[in-house]
């Protein structure tokens, strides 16, 4: 969800995480504006290996800061990595201003129908099983895709409503499905975090598991 700042301070700068903030995850609500944005490929296509995010700063003093300390304490960008992240948002771009000229298709839009898809087949699975919920998302206009859409996280924020079921993680853990439990975000044991970014194999496995859970 899109967050606002907890603090304000006049002499500081906000940094805002643009990690998720790609029209397959969340409703664009226009262009950011904000004074440091930080991304990362490994968010927007899953490329995490290529080990490459970047940064838009207004302030170039502030910009200049940022790439003194990345040199001190990784003496630079890989070369082999910064061409491959180039390539990758090339085809990105070129599939959308050179329509099926390269053959790699529209990303975003396949991104969000991958998403949606899943989103319903949990959402399924979850009201099946009957001791569980996920979190609701309104629907807001995106303008990159120029019409109503929802918002499809990559992870799923799940809770338990069965007072019976002390242990969410330690539920899922029988049926050899391993996600991580709300107590690493701040949360109680009652909430597990699902990844919904695996192979269309681990995801099918997934849905299979947990359709067949009895509780």
């Amino acid at each position: 969800m899109i967050r606002r700042a907890v603090l304000s301070h006049k002499a500081g700068k906000r940094v805002h995480d643009m990690a998720y903030y790609w029209p397959h995850y969340t409703p664009m609500r226009g262009p950011a504006d904000h004074d440091i944005m930080l991304f990362t490929l490994s968010k927007a296509t899953g490329h995490a290996g290529t080990r490459i995010g970047w940064a838009l700063v207004k302030d170039t003093d502030v910009a200049r800061e940022m790439v003194n300390y990345i040199i001190l304490n990784t003496n630079g960008i890989s070369r082999d990595s910064q061409v491959r992240a180039a390539r990758i948002l090339k085809v990105i771009s070129d599939g959308y201003e050179f329509p099926n000229s390269n053959g790699a298709g529209q990303f975003f839009h396949i991104g969000r129908h991958l998403l949606t898809d899943r989103w319903r087949r949990l959402r399924r699975a979850i009201e099946v099983l009957g001791k569980f919920s996920l979190p609701q998302f309104s629907t807001e206009f995106c303008e990159f895709f120029k019409e109503q859409s929802q918002t499809y996280p990559g992870f799923a924020w799940l809770r338990s409503e069965d007072e019976k079921i002390n242990d969410c993680e330690d539920i899922f853990k029988r049926i050899n499905v391993l996600i991580r439990s709300g107590r690493l975000f701040g949360a109680g044991p009652e909430f597990v975090r699902i990844s919904l970014l695996g192979t269309d194999v681990h995801f099918d496995g997934f849905i299979k598991r947990i359709s067949s859970l009895g509780l």
